[in-house]
């Protein structure tokens, strides 16, 4: 029986790992532990002692990526606290409306989700439907559509934003340089932000239109809440290679991590300067909740999970089987993320343990290369996660706007299906043109 098991195709073995991880998930077991638990299995199946299997263990806990991930990441979700602060989101809703004109109000539903949605943090959905909701408190409007609009433009960053956490997972899984993963993600807003008004917005504009509004103060309060961002963002960009020539020994993914800790920590300075009189908002009052650690600690378990994959040797094997096998390799690097990221909700669900299979698999399969593979695999990720019904930021926008799941499924569907459509377009193009 115990050598049956381990006669059992590479593919079968992954795929059973990776299948188990996500019903783990399911049962309310921590996606971390998870992780972490399918990354040790993973490596004892391909046949490794139980010493190896630790001594890999140790490697990839000792890794300095994992830990400067982590660091980075504790420092990112204090962002959202400071942004989601309620003078600071204020800021962001007067500044909208001002520049919208008689269309304010409609811009202001775009503007406020993405604006909160620019610093990633556990259901940050719940912290810009409030405003959502006081945009259109004088529109009797249905509640699914409320919920649609707050959650659909929640996400629009999500797919290259340098913050986010699954942008610096996929960074570090794919070999593709920053300005390649940047040209080929960034259009993705734009076809959010199109399809969001199209099949979202458009039909509601006409009663969404308003007198322009008087001027309003709150230019300078704007300035603080945006500064730290761009400081951020502009670190993570341009330091890399200032970092490379510091220590030209570490890795690429430890040059773009410790680019983004400096701007991090400069603008928490400058975060820190402008809130020393606000008695309202406390720095790091949230660094050790429940919903931080959680996401620490997933994010931890997929750097695990990755080394441990890589570590057993099965990758390989598991592509090449596939590549003499009659399954298309385009339906395995667009199922695996979709399926992923339905079922855990998150990004990082479909980037943490499909990502570094797609890797593999199209590391011994000629027909598709990194940026090909990436397009359709990250689309189809975000498709499941969008869908999600366990999605923390889509379970709290319903309960906030008291709303089902099906109505806001008809707004939702069309604008997943364009950029499931975009995705796939993308992919092919890619491969026609040999990029």
């Amino acid at each position: 029986m115990i050598d049956l098991l381990f006669n059992v195709s590479p593919v079968l073995k992954i795929l059973l790992v990776f299948v188990l991880i996500l019903a783990a998930d399911r049962i309310r077991v921590p996606l971390g532990i998870g992780l972490v638990a399918g990354g040790l299995a993973v490596d004892l199946w391909a046949g490794k002692t139980e010493a190896t299997v630790l001594a890999d263990f140790g490697l990839s806990l000792g890794r300095p990526e994992l830990w400067l991930l982590v660091l980075n990441i504790t420092l990112i979700l204090e962002f959202g606290y400071f942004m989601a602060h309620e003078p600071n989101s204020r800021a962001i809703l007067t500044a909208s409306r001002k520049l919208g004109g008689r269309h304010g109000r409609a811009l202001s539903l775009v503007l406020i989700p993405a604006s909160i949605g620019l610093v990633p943090m556990p259901g940050g959905a719940l912290f810009s439907a409030p405003l959502v909701g006081e945009t259109l408190r004088e529109k009797n409007l249905p509640p699914a559509w409320k919920a649609s609009v707050n959650y659909w433009f929640r996400h629009v960053f999500e797919y290259w934003w340098p913050l986010y956490p699954v942008v610096i997972v996929t960074l570090s899984i794919f070999s593709l340089k920053t300005w390649q993963f940047f040209s080929l993600q960034m259009p993705f807003t734009l076809v959010s932000l199109l399809a969001g008004w199209y099949f979202i917005l458009r039909r509601h504009i006409p009663h969404l239109a308003e007198e322009a509004l008087e001027e309003q103060k709150g230019g300078s309060r704007l300035s603080v809440v945006m500064a730290p961002l761009v400081i951020v963002v502009l670190c993570t960009l341009l330091l890399p290679g200032w970092v490379k020539a510091l220590l030209p020994h570490a890795s690429p993914t430890t040059d773009k991590l410790l680019a983004m800790l400096v701007g991090l920590g400069i603008s928490l300075l400058l975060i820190a300067f402008a809130s020393r009189a606000d008695s309202g908002f406390r720095m790091f009052s949230h660094i050790f909740s429940r919903k931080t650690a959680n996401v620490v600690f997933t994010l931890g378990g997929v750097m695990v999970f990755q080394a441990m994959l890589d570590a057993s040797g099965l990758l390989p094997e598991a592509g090449r089987q596939l590549d003499a096998s009659m399954i298309p390799v385009e339906f395995v690097v667009g199922f695996l993320p979709f399926l992923a990221g339905l079922v855990t909700g998150i990004a990082i669900g479909f980037a943490g343990p499909a990502f570094p299979l797609v890797v593999g698999l199209i590391s011994v399969n000629a027909q598709l290369s990194q940026a090909s593979a990436l397009v359709l695999a990250f689309s189809m990720g975000y498709v499941g996660m969008m869908l999600s019904p366990v999605h923390l930021c889509y379970v709290l926008t319903r309960r906030y706007f008291v709303c089902d799941l099906v109505p806001s499924y008809v707004y939702l569907l069309p604008c997943v299906l364009a950029v499931g459509g975009w995705g796939i377009a993308m992919h092919i193009f890619l491969r026609l043109a040999g990029v």
